[in-house]
């Protein structure tokens, strides 16, 4: 199990701005859960998440 890190700590670790974590998590792209109004993250989880939305997008530019 990896550690879960509020929004700012994810996104720092993870590599991407905050407010574009918070949206992917809004969207339902990145696992999150919410505590009160606190985003949290468990990393390898939300890394695993945006490898693949990584993936699928060079899949869609290869296909297209």
């Amino acid at each position: 199990m990896s550690e879960v890190l509020p929004l700012n700590r994810a996104a720092r670790r993870l590599g991407v701005p905050a407010h574009w974590l918070k949206a992917e998590a809004e969207a339902g792209r990145v696992p999150h859960l919410l505590a009160g109004n606190r985003y949290l993250f468990e990393v390898g989880t939300a890394a695993d998440a945006l490898a693949d939305r990584i993936r699928a997008q060079r899949q869609e530019s290869t296909n297209a």
